[in-house]
């Protein structure tokens, strides 16, 4: 939910976004990350054919699953109650899936797929994993069973659950959405509109929609329980000039944030499709990851230009622009108080200047001004 705060916003600065952690060690491209339930770990995959987890405290590597990872780590999960942390990925003539009990150590390897995992997600009660792969299937595995959902024709770029773990949707290079049903793996739904592969994807708190990123530059609505795209009133999100690569939703489902190729950043409305001011313009290559802070005070985006950029929620001003060699993955803090990204292959943590958490009405003496927060929704992927 948006800020009431009527804080004056800073002038926007272009500096260097000072780490207060560096989370080094990986040798190649780091591909996923994701936080655990606690906020004090995260998770890392990378080329490098390792999957590390780290103390976001001390900064330092907890674990290195160095013997589990055989090849190319192209994304990571942690399960909703932190129990399983899940690896995936291969190459072009291998894959790799395996979940491994954080408590016991113990480790699941799943087989089915012929070719390079892409994409994962585990289900809100834990128990099952999704995967999508370049083979053209998505699967569903429990701790000793595996389930291939096929019927798309090309690579699978993405996957998401729903919040009740009932429906999966999968995303793919041959233009389709699929809805299935996540028990009896029937194929519900196959939503079409999108002149292009989908790139990114992302369910509404409420579960009863979803909404897509393409290379055709636009997002579209899809109404689950209609089976078909959200027309009228609302429209198919276009502004963009190039494939939009990420996106992210508010915690109340109004607003969505969009990165592309074009080099902008967009927030839309949701209810009608329309920008709700002019873009965030600045960056000058493709906007890799885009993020809004759980309290709502904060969007994030992160460039191929070497800037990370800050806005406010509420205002779109720019607040701050860091330096950052080739920035991929950003995700903020539950508490907007930190910033976390990627570069080639290390992991970066850290602190939100006290001026820009000042202008979004977050004290610096860690006590927030009276806000509403809704953590309902964390992802972790």
């Amino acid at each position: 939910m948006a800020s009431t705060s009527t804080h004056a916003a800073p002038a926007a600065t272009k500096e260097k976004l000072t780490p207060v952690k560096t989370l080094e060690d990986h040798q190649d491209f780091i591909q996923s990350m994701a936080y655990f339930p606690d906020g004090k770990r995260i998770i890392s995959g990378s080329d490098d054919k390792t999957a590390r987890q780290w103390d976001m405290q001390a900064g330092k590597e907890i674990k290195k699953e160095r013997d589990v990872c055989q090849w190319e780590v192209r994304a990571v999960a942690v399960s909703r109650n932190g129990r399983w942390v899940v690896i995936a990925g291969g190459n072009d003539d291998h894959t790799e899936l395996k979940a491994c009990e954080v408590e016991t150590g113990i480790m699941k390897a799943f087989r089915g797929h012929s070719q390079e995992i892409k994409c994962i997600d585990i289900s809100p009660d834990s128990m099952l994993l999704a995967s999508g792969s370049r083979d053209e299937t998505v699967r569903i595995w429990s701790l000793s069973v595996g389930t291939s959902f096929e019927g798309h024709t090309d690579v699978i770029n993405s996957i998401a659950l729903s919040f009740d773990g009932a429906l999966l949707a999968s995303g793919s290079r041959d233009d389709t959405i699929k809805l299935w049903d996540f028990e009896s793996r029937h194929l519900l739904a196959s939503f079409h509109g999108h002149d292009g592969g989908i790139q990114c994807m992302s369910y509404f708190p409420d579960g009863k929609r979803i909404i897509s990123g393409s290379w055709d530059k636009t997002a579209r609505q899809w109404d689950l329980q209609a089976g078909k795209e959200i027309t009228g009133i609302v429209k198919s999100f276009q502004g963009h000039s190039k494939v939009i690569t990420c996106i992210d939703i508010s915690a109340d489902g109004t607003l969505l944030a969009s990165g592309s190729g074009d080099h902008t950043a967009r927030l839309w409305n949701l209810d009608t499709g329309k920008l709700v001011a002019a873009p965030f313009e600045g960056h000058t290559k493709v906007i890799n990851s885009v993020a809004l802070s759980f309290d709502g005070g904060l969007i994030a985006s992160a460039s191929g230009d070497h800037t990370i950029r800050l806005w406010a929620f509420e205002s779109r001003q720019l607040l701050a622009s860091f330096v950052v060699r080739l920035p991929h993955c950003i995700i903020l803090s539950p508490d907007s108080r930190q910033i976390t990204y990627t570069t080639y292959s290390n992991i970066y943590v850290c602190n939100t200047p006290s001026n820009i958490l000042a202008s979004i009405g977050l004290a610096t003496d860690g006590h927030p001004e009276v806000r509403l927060y809704s953590f309902t929704h964390l992802r972790y992927t």
